[in-house]
């Protein structure tokens, strides 16, 4: 049910955003959270928008999905390519759908990129170039991806670092951008605004303790594998989907492959998943404490209801200051 305002409660915000590291718990806190408040939510989560990709993404169950109606999960087969402007745009009409059905909408995911295109908006980068595009996937098929990604590296050093070897669709996108632009893909993006923002939310980042979100990483990482992660994989590749596809380049996905395939060792295969997530985790830490428009939030360590009644007077407090300022807190 719905939250009513009342003369002795605070006004509460009807856009907020919900993020943070893998296995912090924010897909439950935002189930709540939309369950207390009657509101809907849109995935930030650069995986769980393709279909079949199921257990590795740690998308919601079709019970969840009943409950609470979610917007842009298995919206795409998994040979279409999915950008972060593409999110931002999709996003923006989700959330404009919801409000203007009266809904609260809230967004959450852990894509930093992602949340950054839609929050702040992307750097002016150039539209694709078919033809460019497609130089650079003919050197990725004739001398390999790994090779084409040190030609990244020798140009872009830094991009390069952020992107992994086997992301096909964003090696080709800075090499194209390179190539269009004599410029570098991290060049633009450090000319990118920030602070002001393109939509105004109140959104957190959780901030977990770190041997505690660790011991949950641990945890999902068995619990993916025995729920059938390597049968996912297989059935997968089995079905057509080609090994190059974006969402195979996701941890847990990619290090299964590459052991169905041959090319890594069975032995220490979950070790490896684990080891590469508790990375990321650190990684995506980094990122949302560099977002200006998200608050690092610490939800109690209990059941999500009660960090979704938390962050509802948290929420409140927010927009009560900003109101207090002469801002409405409004998209």
């Amino acid at each position: 049910m719905k939250v009513e305002d009342d003369a002795s409660s605070p006004a509460l915000p009807e856009l907020w955003v919900i993020a943070g590291p893998t296995a912090s718990g924010k897909s439950a806190l935002a189930l709540a959270l939309a369950k207390r408040l009657g509101g809907e939510l849109v995935n930030a989560d650069s995986v769980q928008v393709y279909r079949g990709f199921d257990i590795g993404a740690a998308k919601p169950s079709a019970a969840e999905q009943a409950e609470v109606r979610h917007h842009l999960i298995d919206t795409l087969t998994p040979n279409e390519q999915w950008t972060a402007a593409d999110f931002a745009r999709e996003a923006d009409s989700a959330v404009d759908d919801i409000r203007a059905r009266g809904k609260v909408a809230i967004v959450v995911g852990g894509s930093g990129l992602y949340l950054r295109a839609w929050l702040e908006g992307l750097a002016d980068a150039p539209p694709a170039d078919p033809a460019v595009r497609a130089r650079w996937e003919r050197e990725a098929a004739d001398r390999g991806l790994a090779a084409l990604w040190e030609t990244l590296r020798d140009v872009d050093a830094v991009s390069a670092a952020k992107i992994h070897p086997n992301d096909r669709v964003r090696i080709v996108r800075a090499m194209e951008i390179w190539t269009l632009t004599g410029e570098t893909r991290s060049a633009l993006f450090r000319r990118q605004a920030s602070g002001a923002g393109r939509r105004d939310a109140f959104g957190v980042a959780l901030d977990l303790p770190r041997d505690v979100l660790y011991a949950r990483i641990n945890e999902r990482c068995e619990a993916m594998f025995e729920r059938g992660l390597i049968a996912e994989v297989r059935g997968l590749l089995e079905a057509g989907v080609s090994p190059e596809a974006a969402p195979f380049a996701a941890i847990g996905y990619r290090e299964v492959l590459r052991a169905v395939e041959g090319r890594d060792a069975w032995d220490g295969l979950r070790a490896r998943v684990a080891k590469a997530t508790r990375t990321y985790a650190r990684r995506q830490i980094t990122w949302f404490r560099r977002q200006s428009q998200l608050m690092p939030w610490r939800p109690p360590l209990g059941p999500a209801c009660a960090g979704a009644e938390q962050l509802l007077q948290e929420g409140g407090a927010w927009l009560g200051r900003l109101q207090a300022a002469g801002c409405t807190g409004e998209p």
